[in-house]
């Protein structure tokens, strides 16, 4: 029997969170053509759901839509990548200042709990776990904080970076020059500073515009088209 594919609602935000797991987990790349067909058979949705998600993702800066040629993962330059990260300077800060103010003890015992987590990752040359404790960490302060506004442009904001933080992340000697920038930020929220997390928040994102600045700009290799077995993958959150 033929699976039913999903429509409507669904369909799209079922497109639109495969596309966005797929950027993030690098198995779609920038200048990455982006099919219909196989996007609807990846996430088994109908035609009409994937071009609504494409849509989406467009206005999101996500993926760029070319007339006549279709849909491609965009490619975010340096310089906009520095304009990006300036932006979620101001943003974290505010973030970072309002978890200071609201944080309850148990939420910076958390915090504590991940900067432990993040020294441990870096002395044991852990990358992976340290990136993937890097992002907890960012979202927990902007949770704490209750600022959903921000946190909402936080998040498509990040989504637009996957790529120049990946290669950030990489880049020898980061870890160890990021966590001590971060532990000052879960100190000054646990400290309730707000002035102090804010002023934390945004020494850390000036240090990555700073490495920003240091990147050659590159141009990024078309990649074809999406995999679908790697989008299938993408749809099980234990695959991740």
């Amino acid at each position: 029997m033929t699976q039913q594919r999903a429509t409507g609602q669904a369909g799209r935000g079922t497109v639109s969170a495969g596309i966005r797991r797929a950027l993030a987990s690098g198995d779609m790349v920038p200048g990455q053509r982006l099919i219909e067909q196989e996007l609807s058979d990846t996430f088994h949705a109908t035609r009409s759901s994937v071009r609504e998600a494409l849509q989406d993702l467009a206005a999101e800066g996500l993926v760029e839509l070319i007339p006549r040629r279709g849909a491609r993962v965009r490619v975010v330059t340096v310089e906009e990548a520095i304009q990006i990260t300036e932006c979620r300077a101001a943003l974290e800060g505010l973030c970072a200042r309002r978890a200071a103010e609201l944080a309850t003890e148990e939420e910076r015992e958390r915090l504590r709990e991940i900067g432990v987590r993040m020294r441990e990752a870096v002395d044991g040359g852990a990358l992976d776990t340290y990136s993937l404790l890097n992002r907890r960490l960012h979202e927990t302060i902007a949770d704490i904080s209750g600022q959903k506004v921000a946190e909402g442009l936080l998040d498509r904001l990040n989504a637009q970076m996957v790529r120049h933080q990946f290669r950030l992340s990489l880049r020898p000697g980061r870890p160890g020059r990021s966590l001590p920038q971060h532990l000052d930020i879960i100190e000054a929220i646990r400290a309730g500073d707000g002035p102090a997390a804010e002023a934390a928040a945004r020494a850390h994102l000036e240090s990555v515009t700073t490495e920003l600045r240091a990147t050659p700009e590159r141009t990024e290799p078309a990649a074809g088209t999406a995999r679908p077995a790697a989008g299938q993958a993408l749809m099980d959150p234990a695959a991740r």
